[in-house]
């Protein structure tokens, strides 16, 4: 049997996406050049775009189709940009590189970060309501969607995450809290888009209850791996610092467990993700390959 082409997936994925993305914040196209700059300057700094990613596939898994999923992977990148715009803000973690550039702070300045970020957290949910017009025969479709997101982006969520962090660096934090941190901040925009995937494309109550265990288990293996290459990446290759945990004192997988016990846990977390696609036929291919993808990857 043929392997699955990851690379190749990816890359025509991320060129549909780029392409999305560049038509929502093309800087000629706005009256404040800067404030689109900035956010242009964010959105389209590249990455692994693996949430609209994920978003397209499950979309795929179920039957459903790019197009189906494009507004709602266009919306969860957003919102993701934003929020590493926001998180490396002087008031936040203080970072000064991010994908091998200038964080937009730096490159512009604190305020015109900020409303970037505010720029496209609210765009995000423009790009979706347009969507949702346009296609009349899916207004409810479009406000649960719309409702999945604003949940995992906000106080219930993302948001949530990210002050619970900032609140336990410094501090000793149990394996449970820490879990239930990064189900917050890391987890629930990777499930989000998932369950926005499959609901775009169509999936049955089944396959979606489904596509959420997979995303969970493979949104808290993408954190474990995101401390562990904070211990052992290569800046180089992953375009910002490493050693920056130690040094702020957070809790991480490996200062709790160590990096060989973090690994594991990271393996059994995927191994469970498989494990809910085992009744998906080949449209779910892309999705097995991510996960293996995550386990792997070096940035």
């Amino acid at each position: 049997m043929k392997l699955f082409d990851l690379s190749s997936y990816l890359s025509r994925k991320r060129d549909s996406i780029e392409a999305a993305l560049k038509a929502w914040v093309d800087p000629t196209a706005h009256e404040n050049h800067r404030l689109a700059e900035a956010m242009a300057y964010s959105l389209m700094a590249g990455g692994k775009r693996m949430r609209p990613v994920l978003c397209i596939a499950a979309a795929e898994s179920v039957g459903g189709g790019e197009k189906d999923a494009l507004p709602g992977a266009c919306a969860v990148e957003m919102i993701h940009t934003y929020s590493l715009i926001h998180d490396d803000l002087p008031a936040m973690d203080d970072d000064t590189l991010r994908r091998g550039k200038p964080t937009c702070h730096v490159a512009f300045d604190e305020a015109t970060a900020v409303l970037a970020g505010d720029a496209l957290l609210t765009l995000a949910f423009e790009v979706l309501a347009t969507y949702g017009l346009s296609r009349g025969d899916r207004p409810g479709k479009t406000l649960e969607v719309i409702r999945i997101l604003s949940h995992a982006a906000g106080p219930s969520g993302m948001v949530r995450g990210q002050m619970e962090d900032m609140a336990a660096q410094g501090a000793s934090c149990h394996l449970n809290q820490l879990r239930h941190m990064h189900a917050l901040k890391t987890g629930a925009l990777i499930v989000a888009s998932v369950e926005i995937g499959a609901i775009l494309g169509g999936g049955s109550e089944d396959r979606i209850h489904k596509l959420k265990h997979y995303a969970h288990e493979l949104g808290l293996a993408f954190q474990i791996i995101d401390d562990v290459l904070n211990v052992e990446g290569d800046p180089r290759i992953m375009g910002k610092a490493t050693g920056t945990d130690s040094f702020k004192k957070k809790s991480t997988y490996p200062a709790l467990m160590g990096v060989e016990a973090s690994k594991a846990l990271a393996k059994a977390c995927i191994d469970s993700a498989l494990h809910a696609l085992k009744d998906f036929d080949t449209k779910a291919e892309p999705l097995r390959a991510i996960a293996a993808y995550v386990l792997e990857r070096k940035r």
